[in-house]
């Protein structure tokens, strides 16, 4: 297929086109500005040109948009503002495009998040049901406030088939959450963060590329899609078991308090979380490279 990268070039997009490429697709990345040295294989277009003129690809089969400022940043007043005009603002230029396009694309894969769930946290070490696709939208904060305002602009694109991505916690050593997750285990502080009861919906890096490319294949697959691993844990079991695979100790207690001092409102991104299972991907037939966090961990520590 030829298919349009909207945010390309990031940690989840560098691996698609690369996964995408090797199949024999050809991805065409839409950026800000084309890199100086472009990777092989590959075409590029400003978000400029393209918007400009949609058919300069020529006829397009899908489009992934994984576009967003990042949200590992100080939630302040104007990277709040950023952070969610950056996903509204890469919509409404989509919906844009494909509306002039003679020959619209038949599928779009848009990122989400998880996050969109609101919260959840265990109870005497028993994990309450976890969200699946058919659970409404509870916009708690900030974050599952944006992500409900994102997709509701992704909506209103016109195109036939939208899978809307809810990504966990990306695990993998290029980017992600991962990096910042595992750094205090490695330097010898690692424990739980506030009660440790937040749900942890993680996912291995491979396996958001194989949900991707099975969204791209597969028709069945529309609606939201749950991007998690099957293995729910909590913040408290995820940690013991980085420090096993990392062969560090776990003692040092975060306490709630210490983390929202340091980090104001996006203390949010750490203090909660939600407990999911990917039950569309199973459903549809989809294996999990890595369905366990062990599993997953002891991959990531092997190709450092």
């Amino acid at each position: 297929m030829r298919a349009l990268l909207c945010g390309g070039t990031g940690f989840i997009g560098s691996a698609l086109a690369e996964a995408l490429s090797a199949r024999g697709d050809e991805v065409w990345i839409i950026t800000r500005s084309k890199p100086a040295a472009p990777a092989a294989g590959l075409l590029y277009a400003t978000w400029e040109s393209w918007l400009a003129d949609p058919g300069l690809t020529g006829p397009v089969d899908a489009i992934v948009n994984l576009s967003g400022a990042t949200i590992g940043r100080r939630w302040t007043p104007e990277s709040k503002a950023l952070i969610l005009s950056s996903r509204i603002q890469a919509a409404e230029h989509i919906a844009d495009a494909v509306a002039r396009m003679p020959n619209p694309p038949s599928v779009l894969v848009n990122a989400s998040a998880i996050s969109l769930y609101g919260h959840s946290e265990s109870a005497d070490g028993r994990y309450p049901m976890p969200f699946d696709e058919n659970a409404p939208p509870r916009p708690e904060d900030f974050l599952s406030e944006t992500i409900v305002k994102w997709e509701a602009a992704v909506d209103r694109i016109p195109i036939d088939r939208i899978v809307k991505l809810r990504i966990g916690l990306a695990l993998g050593n290029g980017g992600g959450s991962y990096p910042l997750l595992s750094l205090p285990t490695r330097l010898f502080a690692g424990g739980r963060l506030g009660s440790g009861r937040q749900g942890m919906p993680w996912i291995h890096i491979d396996d958001i590329i194989g949900l991707i490319l099975l969204s791209l294949d597969n028709e069945a697959i529309s609606g939201p899609l749950n991007a998690v691993a099957p293995d729910s844990v909590d913040n408290d079991a995820f940690g013991r078991t980085l420090a096993k695979v990392l062969g560090r100790p776990y003692w040092l207690h975060a306490p709630a308090w210490a983390i929202r001092t340091a980090l104001g409102e996006m203390s949010a991104l750490l203090l909660t979380g939600q407990f999911a299972i990917p039950r569309k991907a199973l459903a549809n037939g989809y294996v999990f490279r890595y369905p366990k966090l062990e599993g997953a961990l002891r991959d990531l520590k092997n190709r450092r």
